[in-house]
């Protein structure tokens, strides 16, 4: 059965709470990676002796199981576990799972392994089925790990990792896809960190490609090599050491070996560089082109890649904005370089993107191939296109795909992407500068008040004018909305508050939206035709790589819908629930719509013992299903007792709503309540019988050797009444929501019992047309919906804004301003202030 990637990822970061507080995340990670790794490969390779891993007899991860709870564990599975793996596969060191000073002594330590050991021993985490094409979900589990490991670790500690969606940008604009050459290609990181770059080139490459990876440090470079083979990359070769003063990689005869792509994310501004390298003799040629600062190392490393690349090779690397625009040393090797025609594109980026770093980024594209002949260099100002999340910055799947679209056909846009000369960067007012903006002005235009709209009144032409995009779509409702008041200026024809409702019932504005949504539901249509015949072991990348392309194609020249923001629902909810669906039809066919995977009951287990997935056990509060939730059952087959439970949770709210009024009203001073400790139905029952006892000839009411004055006696009964009223009220409304919690419990064990009858019932073409018709396709729907509705408003709220801005002249102004001075000076004659 396929595991999803929701469940794998809660198992994973359990581990790390078992570990969290004893050390550092950047420490931890190594233990629960390397865990990962060894319930892996003993998962898809154990006992088979062609595999391309080996895993030693004695030595896999149910050896590992067998050792929870033994005295001696972390020194067993560092000598009896690791070790031999180790040897087996030549890896680099593995973390020291008997290191007391990490995982604590004695007992603690014993605790802590077996807990971890646990976590992993799962009968869901089965990773021998994770083949389905195109999906790797223990590749994408490392990822998510490896990006929560560098927001904890924090500024100082993050640079293990490149953001994998910065790494997705990298790979896509080296243009490997398109290389159609015979020979076998190589890729290279020349610090690989823990190797998602060269990854996600592997990803782009669509065919067998040798992958080649240096990090200095070694216990990073161990990451690197277990993420190579958790992604199915086990001949990769990673080394560990220094890139710059001791490069790994050579041909024959002593240089630098080329290769036909580089990727790479140097440390920013690294001020040891020089360190061990003999920058006067550089018996690689790597500083011909100039000798970067001593105490800052950009260039040193791209100096490095463009010595690796073949006469045809490509590269992409990531470096700290400066290195355009910083002069003295820099300068002339940005200038030798650009000369030589080795800089194809400059692509900036977000500010703190990065784990290590907050500063702004940017994209150095190389290409060698041509490079005399280059004329001009394509820019790309990608700056303004992230979201917040948490105290870092993200490229959304709209930002990364707008930036890869518009460099692949070198589309120039307004604001954000240019083809610059050479001869405009080399004349003597920009002097070999790159810096972005003197060559993309991304300045948003700025909303001018009007000084006469303000004297006279009136809304100015140009703003009205600045909406065309709308008026072309809908010509008819700006004469709908505007009249002219004078020459250049127009009033609102409608009351601001009508507005939204004028341009929403417009008659073009309907019949625009209903085109829109026509002409969407017949792409849906022939897409669920598509997804209809979807099979075991179909091919997820190139069928979601399809879906995509045509949603763009469908909304390229939509004037009130973005493409991209259309593209970003679409990915957002592949990446929360379609991808686990694809994956699941692709290794279980559409069967895995009517397994459910967990059931949460209420209280203990049966006396045999069986859990809910045997047998059928009153009082269960909960039924997780796979592609089809218990939800969407109920939804579309159990619509009556959904309804009956909605009037019964209706009738409960409402209920317990009034009994906070009474409550709120009584327990003041004089209150019913005020002497109650406590107010609930049991109190106020004791308090309604006190109430009810009679009354003496006297007047006086006696209870519990209380005496309480009750007054007149014919107005004492009526206050009585009235006390008595609200008691039975409160009661009344407690009974209520008693009731109407016992029905929904009620309702609640039919509506499961029926869910849990259901499920095996289902048959192919039901659970297809719950998955399509009922789940995948009203979420596109409402994508769709939301963009309209969000370009609406924003028509909506700019008319507003400028009928508010310029609703009052400057004469009106005055007036209401000398009748307000008018007032006041009454108002202090009168209190004697002013004679």
């Amino acid at each position: 059965m396929a595991i999803k990637k929701s469940e794998l990822y809660s198992s994973l970061w359990a581990s790390c709470d078992e570990l969290r507080g004893g050390m550092d995340a950047s420490q931890y990670k190594d233990y629960v990676l390397t865990l990962l790794f060894v319930k892996y490969i003993s998962d898809k390779y154990k006992g088979n002796p062609y595999a391309a891993i080996t895993v030693p007899e004695g030595a896999s991860f149910d050896d590992m199981v067998n050792l929870i709870g033994n005295s001696e564990i972390g020194d067993k599975v560092n000598k009896q576990i690791l070790n031999p793996i180790k040897e087996a596969n030549k890896l680099n060191e593995f973390p020291d799972f008997n290191d007391e000073s990490k995982l604590g002594k004695g007992k603690d330590l014993v605790d802590t392994v077996s807990n971890l050991v646990r976590i992993f021993n799962d009968p869901s985490l089965d990773f021998s089925g994770n083949s389905a094409e195109g999906d790797d979900i223990l590749g994408d589990a490392y990822e998510y790990l490896m990006r929560h490991f560098a927001t904890e670790s924090g500024k100082s500690k993050g640079q293990f990792y490149t953001p994998a969606e910065v790494s997705r940008v990298l790979a896509k604009v080296i243009g490997i896809n398109q290389n159609n050459s015979s020979h076998q290609t190589t890729a290279y990181d020349p610090t690989c960190g823990s190797g998602s770059l060269l990854l996600k080139v592997m990803n782009e490459a669509g065919k067998n490609i040798d992958l080649y990876g240096q990090e200095k440090e070694t216990t990073t470079a161990n990451l690197a090599h277990m993420n190579m083979i958790l992604h199915g990359a086990e001949t990769a070769t990673i080394i560990a050491d220094n890139t710059l003063s001791r490069p790994f990689y050579k041909e024959d005869n002593g240089s630098l070996k080329k290769f036909d792509y580089v990727v790479a994310n140097p440390p920013f501004s690294l001020k040891s560089w020089s360190n061990g390298v003999h920058i006067d003799n550089d018996e690689f040629g790597r500083f011909e082109l100039g000798v970067p600062p001593e105490k800052n190392g950009d260039y040193a490393f791209l100096l490095h890649i463009l010595q690796s690349l073949k006469s045809t090779g490509k590269a992409a690397v990531v470096l700290p904005h400066g290195v355009l625009f910083r002069g003295n040393a820099e300068g002339e090797i940005r200038k030798n370089i650009l000369k030589k025609g080795y800089i194809k594109a400059i692509i900036g980026l977000p500010a703190n993107l990065f784990y290590g770093t907050g500063i702004p980024a940017c994209i150095i594209v190389l290409d060698k191939e041509n490079a005399a002949h280059r004329k001009g260099i394509f820019m790309v100002d990608a700056s303004k296109g992230f979201v917040k999340d948490g105290n870092k910055n993200r490229l959304r799947e709209q930002d990364i795909r707008k930036m890869t679209d518009v460099f692949d056909a070198f589309t120039e846009v307004p604001k954000y992407s240019r083809m610059v000369s050479i001869t405009e960067i080399a004349d003597s007012k920009n002097d070999y500068n790159l810096n972005i903006p003197r060559y993309i002005d991304t300045q948003e235009t700025e909303d001018v008040q009007d000084l006469a709209g303000h004297l006279s009144g009136g809304i100015p032409q140009k703003d009205v004018d600045s909406l065309q995009a709308y008026w072309d779509l809908f010509p008819s409702l700006k004469a709908e909305l505007f009249t002219a008041s004078r020459d250049g200026y127009f009033e609102l024809k409608v009351p601001a508050e009508q507005v939204k409702t004028t341009i929403f019932n417009h008659p073009e504005f309907v019949r625009f939206n209903e085109a829109m949504h026509h002409e969407f539901d017949a792409w849906l249509a022939e897409h669920q035709k598509k997804w209809n015949v979807l099979d075991r072991g179909f091919a997820l990348k190139e069928s979601i790589d399809h879906i995509t392309q045509s949603l763009l194609s469908h909304f390229e020249n939509n004037a009130l819908v973005s493409k991209y923001a259309m593209y970003q629902h679409l990915m957002a909810y592949w990446n929360e629930t379609l991808q686990d669906d694809f994956y699941s039809i692709a290794l279980d066919g559409w069967k895995a719509g009517n397994e459910y995977t967990r059931l949460v009951i209420k209280g203990k287990k049966g006396k045999d013992g069986k859990t809910a997935a045997d047998k059928e056990i009153a009082g269960l509060t909960g039924i997780e299903g796979r592609m089809i939730t218990p939800q969407l059952l109920i939804d579309v087959y159990f619509t009556d007792l959904k309804n009956e439970m909605s009037e019964a949770e209706q009738t409960a709210e409402q209920a317990a709503a009034r009994m906070s009024e009474i409550e709120e009203e009584q327990s003041g001073e004089e209150g019913l309540f005020a002497e109650l400790e406590k107010v609930n139905a049991t109190e106020v029952t004791k308090l309604l019988k006190q109430q009810k006892k009679p009354v003496t000839s006297s007047g006086v009411e006696r209870s519990s050797g209380v005496e309480r004055s009750s007054g007149v006696k014919s107005l004492n009964g009526l206050e009585r009444l009235s006390e008595v009223e609200v008691l039975e009220e409160y009661l009344a409304q407690a009974e209520a929501v008693k009731e109407a919690n016992g029905q929904i419990k009620t309702l609640n064990t039919a509506l499961e019992k029926k869910v849990l009858a259901k499920y095996p019932t289902l048959t192919e073409a039901d659970i297809k047309t719950l998955v399509i018709q009922h789940k995948w396709t009203p979420v596109l729907q409402q994508a769709l919906n939301s963009e309209q509705e969000k370009q609406s408003q924003n028509l909506t709220q700019r008319i507003k804004e400028l009928a508010d801005r310029y609703a009052t002249s400057l004469p009106e102004l005055t007036i209401r301003l000398s009748d307000a001075e008018t007032k006041v000076k009454l108002h202090l004659e009168k209190m004697g202030l002013l004679w």
